[in-house]
């Protein structure tokens, strides 16, 4: 099975993510910062290890890098955590549904209200649209730093400094811009929420909160941190506020062996290899018959495309009976597909990685044909 749907998980993973996984189960068994016996302070260091390979990775402090289970549960936190107390709050036209349900779940149950904002072709139009939407009780900005339908790369260093000088916390989804493009707490961002496991390429089951610490969370979740245990009030201080309970070492020593991967290649390396792929990908595409793209100037390595009015998720079926991994669907992005017309339809959706060849993009070309020549002679 060839993988082209690392938009939702990259796979193979890089061997050394393999062995920095396997090594915590060999090395590094205690339980990082829940004893003070050797074992638990060798994960421990191992875990902190990791917390400065991505503190540097995102211009942030090393205290100030939360280990989650996922981009999701990163997003909730900060959402949930800005929004608690009520208040307006603005997302996008092309957020993900980590950022829309929370947002409205919020709405529903609580004093908070929020806009969305059309993303526009244009980065001027959309700041010009965001802008428009600030109240005086807009608490903070959520929106993703590229589409994962589309590719679309917002301009959120624009929405950043907008963000500063109205004095509003500017949360950003990076799921699909981390590992890809330059993005970090230095372009303005006071709440960087990423997942480790697609283009950091680590382990299934990691994700980071990464805060400039401007502003404080309340917490969603409360437990064990091996410190202040004596004190029933949460512990106040990051990361182990935000860190209840047994983080997943095994998960986060393998994400600290991918973001080294992504040091080792650069992004800007990574990033044009594959947008590479995916202009070959486009051009194939161009000329066969029923064949829509759904294409931006400013993208991540993404390529979204339907064949006439046939339902995504069969073609996705289709090319996988021919050995090819590709998502069909909505994307659990509905505000998305909404934003570009294809609510009803999905989009099938093609996202390489760093294994990806030219080879398999042309057998793909050949196979995406042979689908639509079924699909137009009603087989």
């Amino acid at each position: 099975m060839i993988n082209f749907d690392n938009s939702a998980t990259s796979f193979p993973k890089p061997k050394s993510v393999q062995l920095a996984a396997d090594s915590v189960f060999r090395r590094y068994g205690g339980n990082p910062g829940h004893g003070g016996h050797r074992l638990a302070q060798e994960t421990a260091e191992k875990v902190y290890e990791v917390r400065e390979l991505a503190a540097e990775m995102f211009a942030a402090e090393p205290e100030n890098v939360i280990f989650t289970a996922n981009c999701t549960l990163a997003l909730n936190m900060a959402i949930k955590g800005m929004m608690q107390y009520g208040g307006h709050m603005i997302i996008s036209d092309l957020e993900h549904n980590a950022v829309f349900r929370p947002v409205y779940a919020l709405a529903k149950t609580r004093r908070v209200t929020f806009s969305a904002a059309h993303i526009y072709d244009d980065d001027e139009q959309t700041l010009e649209e965001i802008r428009r939407l600030i109240r005086s009780d807009t608490r903070c900005i959520c929106c993703t730093a590229a589409s994962n339908v589309t590719g679309r790369i917002v301009p959120f260093e624009k929405i950043g400094r907008l963000c500063k000088s109205y004095g509003i916390c500017f949360i950003a989804d990076a799921a699909q811009a981390a590992g890809l493009i330059d993005i970090g707490l230095d372009s303005g961002i006071n709440f960087l929420c990423t997942s480790g496991h697609k283009a950091l390429y680590g382990p299934s089951g990691t994700g980071m909160l990464i805060t400039d610490g401007e502003y404080a969370l309340s917490t969603i979740i409360e437990g064990g941190t091996g410190a202040t245990s004596e004190d029933p009030e949460q512990t106040p201080f990051y990361p182990e506020k935000l860190e209840s309970g047994t983080v997943n070492t095994a998960g986060i020593a393998g994400l600290g062996a991918g973001i080294k991967e992504v040091k080792r290649r650069t992004a800007t390396g990574i990033f044009k290899a594959e947008k590479e792929l995916c202009r070959q990908f486009s051009r194939g595409l161009s000329d066969i018959d029923g064949v829509k793209l759904y294409t931006c100037k400013k993208s991540v390595p993404i390529v979204s495309f339907n064949i006439g009015e046939y339902s995504s998720q069969a073609v996705s079926a289709r090319l996988s009976d021919k050995g090819f991994a590709l998502r069909g669907g909505l994307h659990c992005a509905p505000l998305a597909h909404r934003s570009i017309g294809t609510e009803n339809q999905g989009t099938v959706r093609f996202s390489p990685g760093i294994y990806s060849t030219k080879e398999q993009v042309n057998a793909l070309i050949k196979a995406v044909r042979d689908v639509s020549h079924e699909i137009n002679s009603g087989r």
